[in-house]
């Protein structure tokens, strides 16, 4: 080739395309900021997530690790390509359910093209080759897996299924109304909005855990840049330099002022141009640090942290029933231990990213967010502004388990977007997320439970610190939350718990799938293995005769119905038997590599905790007779855009293929609250039912027809319609309302709850869910190795709204879980990358049996219960217990790595 250095041409999916490669410059670069081809994701620019994964001359790279220069002759395919390459396999990845986030998704597809052209039917084995290099932290795997081997056996992928008919929806495994885009690089993350003439956003975050700090002459340092750049401080917020989750707990600052308190802490952003910012030299932004003293976890004493809490105490709390040392007293079996867990990253591929400009008088963010609603209320309250001034839409969210439920980067392109009127856009790198958001609690718990000779529990006590780092965040809400679950759900008279969230000088530790109970669960389901061996009792028998039945009493007081957790554990009875047998069989041999069989239970409350908790939704039928749900739940992957369309669709009597969505933003659409702790399908599902049921009621009054009649939209004309005749609406005919809509309904639900009094007792929810799992394990007793063979999970979900959905949250629960177990401790400026931290892989992952429960409750909508939390909180407890019963070695400390399974087993020797 004879062209000049720098202008390049490569053939981008079929298309000859020039480009202009400067050195050093990433093919991933020049993929999106160039070519505008934004499927091709970024992860963690090393190498180590594979979302930007594309076929360099049909071999499967990195775009991120190549440089753009090695593209010049080359053909290079994306995922916008592979549609007329591989065109079934993205069907094949919908109709499997095979992308739920989606953010790994293009990455996973452009690998298995380049496996199929040129092996057009692989075998599992072959599929998690090509693709291991791909991390996804929703799906667990096995669905891609599946996705990618059927793919050839997939029908021609104009041929659309025609989904379920009217009032079919609820039951039906329905691919996810919002997959498409997933599927063909069309989905819209944070990172991918780039208005013209956006400006770029970087932060000067803190190296230290705790230090004092002055900044200096920052415009001297400033003017060392090509072009214009500005550098902003806490100085230049203009309204309450504050945040948090919980009103009475708002203690973090946007940008610090003068001390920081955590490692990653913001003290100024620095807002222009990307060429006029990469020839600023950041190291030697003119910042001065005093250094303190800092701890991170609860070893050591701290001075306060906070004024007005004493001790570094943030909060505590309490659930108190009966005696329970008096119980203990008197049991005939007790077993006490001490447990000690590490922090946790969420690990999301998807880092923290948005943009944000200026619509009018109106700032518009647009960023990922699993709380669209707080987002603008707590960005509004930082920036000065009143909330009607400050619009939210989400992106999509590539993951978020908890994580983006706290502000980041809002208030900070906010800030930068008023300040310069320009359109402002944040990109963290991998290391800025890891080090800056929050992680879950680290804690040290300690429990004690008694039984009769007969195996009955007589009574428990909980004691817990759960290390909250530096800012409240969802502190209160693990402190509270624990003692309420801590005694799983089992029957209880005499109970006391207690749980202290901790301030330290640690990452802030937040909200991540479960809040808390996966931590206590490790304690009690732990006692529960000890005192079954104990009384001589089968650990699964011993579980049965202390489970929770409908008319039993919790801890709390409570007497919910629709208890399902007997239901569960009887379903696992079968492989239980079965996975013990096999196991003393293989273990007969006396080898080095023992195998091992485990159980635990969960039970979880859907929704905050004795507080208000609604969603509002409407939905609307418009003129030309389009059905709109607007539903403000935010998916973050967990198929909330579809379950809550499900339940609305058959609540109405017309088919869910129909309806269209408008989600999260909050000039169009009503609060859904956040999408934490199980409580969207549940609790915004029923508002969606009473809103499909409003609407439903208000069509039959109009023609005249009983409740058995049945809906077609066809065109413009409603059609209403039984055995004795029908009534045509004609939409067009009607007046419009203030929302563009002729026919249309607004509903909210907000579960009843009585809030906790001093010793704990109430009804901290409305509806709970509950499951147990089984987990098998091979155990290498000489180099302390485990490998999680099968998890059998037995699930109640009152009634199954989406069994594909569902199965999707199983495995990848199970995946959290079992990377919990075994392999996941976020250190604080260690482990900072997807490299050294290590989540669950292709290859770590078992076979998963998934086993639904329906036990309908009687206040969640059609029957149905949450489950996305719930999946967790068994499995890392089931596989502690499966090692134990493979070796002996009592675990004590999460996760289980090498040197601690050895060390166990040495003690136990």
């Amino acid at each position: 080739m004879n062209r000049p250095f720098g202008k390049c041409q490569m053939r981008v999916n079929g298309a000859e395309t020039p480009f202009a490669a400067a050195p050093g410059r990433r093919l991933s670069e020049v993929l999106r900021e160039d070519l505008g081809l934004t499927g091709t994701k970024v992860g963690c620019d090393a190498g180590d997530c594979g979302a930007c994964t594309v076929l360099l001359d049909g071999a499967a790279v990195c775009a991120c690790l190549t440089p753009s220069v090695r593209a010049d002759g080359a053909e290079v395919v994306t995922v916008e390509g592979l549609g007329a390459l591989v065109p079934r396999l993205q069907r094949s990845f919908l109709r499997h359910g095979a992308a739920q986030c989606g953010i790994c998704t293009p990455g996973m597809l452009v690998a298995a093209a380049g496996l199929l052209r040129g092996t057009p039917a692989p075998d599992r084995a072959e599929v998690e080759e090509a693709l291991g290099g791909v991390l996804c932290r929703c799906t667990g795997y096995a669905k891609i897996v599946d996705a990618v081997c059927d793919s050839a056996f997939e029908a021609d992928p104009g041929e659309a299924s025609p989904g379920p008919a009217a009032g079919a929806a609820v039951g039906a495994r329905l691919e996810r109304l919002d997959g498409g885009p997933k599927v063909t690089g069309a989905e819209m993350y944070g990172a991918d909005h780039l208005p013209e003439g956006a400006l770029e956003v970087r932060a000067i975050r803190s190296p230290h855990h705790a230090a004092r700090f002055a900044l200096g002459d920052v415009a001297a340092w400033a003017a060392a840049a090509p072009a214009p750049v500005h550098v902003f401080t806490a100085a230049d917020i203009p309204g309450e330099n504050l945040f948090g989750t919980i009103p009475v707990f708002v203690d973090q600052p946007a940008l610090a002022e003068a001390h920081v308190r955590q490692r990653g802490e913001a003290v100024a952003i620095v807002v222009g141009e990307t060429a006029a910012l990469d020839a600023l030299d950041f190291a030697a932004f003119p910042v001065t640090w005093q250094p303190e003293e800092a701890v991170t976890d609860l070893s050591a004493p701290l001075p306060d942290l906070h004024a007005g809490r004493p001790g570094n105490e943030l909060i505590r709390g309490v659930v108190r029933c009966g005696d329970a040392i008096m119980a203990l007293a008197g049991a005939a079996h007790v077993a006490e231990v001490t447990v000690d867990t590490a922090y946790v990253e969420h690990a999301y591929i998807e880092p923290e990213a948005g943009t944000a400009w200026i619509d009018g008088d109106t700032l518009v963010i647009r960023a990922c967010t699993q709380a669209p609603v707080m987002d603008r209320d707590e960005t509004a309250k930082v920036l000065g502004l009143p909330a009607e001034r400050v619009r939210v839409i989400p992106a999509a969210t590539g993951g978020g388990f908890g994580a983006k439920l706290d502000l980041s980067l809002q208030p900070l392109i906010g800030l930068a977007a008023l300040k310069t009127g320009r359109p402002c856009r944040m990109v963290y790198s991998r290391a800025e997320s890891m080090a800056s958001t929050t992680k879950r609690h680290p804690a040290r718990m300690t429990g004690r439970i008694g039984c009769d000779t007969a195996g009955r529990v007589t009574g428990m006590t909980f004691d817990g610190d759960f290390n909250t780092g530096a800012y409240a965040s969802w502190g209160p809400t693990v402190a509270v939350r624990v003692p309420v679950h801590a005694s799983g759900p089992y029957r209880m008279e005499h109970y006391h718990a207690v749980a202290r969230a901790m301030h330290t000088n640690g990452p802030a530790a937040g909200a991540f799938r479960g809040f808390g109970v996966p931590q206590a669960a490790l304690v009690q389901e732990t006692l529960f293995d000890d005192l079954a061996r104990a009384a001589g009792i089968d650990r699964l028998e011993f579980r049965l005769r202390n489970a929770l039945v409908d008319g039993d009493r919790t801890v709390c007081g409570q007497r919910p119905g629709g208890i399902g957790i007997r239901d569960c554990l009887v379903a696992l009875s079968v492989a239980w038997n079965r996975a013990l047998a096999e196991a003393a069989a293989f273990n007969e041999a006396q080898g080095v590599v023992r195998r091992g069989v485990g159980v635990a239970s969960c039970w979880y409350g859907c929704g905050n905790t004795g507080l208000p908790n609604p969603s509002t939704v409407r939905v609307g039928i418009t003129a030309a007779g389009r059905l709109v749900l607007h539903q403000g739940a935010m998916d973050i992957g967990q198929g909330a855009n579809t379950v809550v369309a499900q339940l609305c669709a058959d609540a109405l009597g017309l088919p869910v293929g129909q309806v269209s969505l408008v989600d999260g933003d909050t000039a169009k659409t009503p609060d859904c609250g956040k999408t934490s702790a199980s409580r969207q399908t549940y609790v915004t599902g029923k508002a969606a039912m009473l809103a499909g049921r409003a609407l439903r009621g208000t069509i039959l009054a109009m023609s005249n027809m009983g409740e058995d009649a049945a809906l077609s939209l066809e065109g413009d004309v409603l059609r209403v319609h039984d055995g004795r005749g029908s009534r045509d609406i004609r939409l067009a005919d009607l007046p419009v309302d203030a929302h563009g809509y002729v026919l249309a309904a607004e509903e909210t639900y907000d579960p009843p709850t009585v809030g906790l009094d001093a010793d704990g007792q109430g009804e901290p929810y409305a509806v709970y869910g509950y499951g147990a799992q089984m987990a098998e394990v091979e155990v290498d007793t000489a180099l302390g190795t485990v490998k999680v063979r099968r998890m059998t999970a037995a699930h109640d979900l009152g009634r199954v709204v989406n069994p594909l959905l569902a199965e999707g949250q199983v495995e990848g629960g199970i995946a959290q879980g079992l990377g919990m177990a075994l392999m996941e401790e976020y250190v604080p400026g260690r482990t900072e990358n997807l490299h050294d931290y290590l989540i669950p892989t292709f290859g770590d992952m078992p076979e998963i049996r998934s086993i639904f429960v329906e036990k309908p409750d009687p206040e969640g909508p059609m029957g149905v219960k949450g489950l996305g939390e719930h999946v967790l909180i068994p499995t890392a407890p089931a596989i502690l217990n499966a090692i134990r019963h493979a070796t002996g070695a009592r675990i004590t400390r999460l996760p289980a790595l090498p040197h601690r399974v050895l060390a166990a087993i040495r003690a136990a020797r």
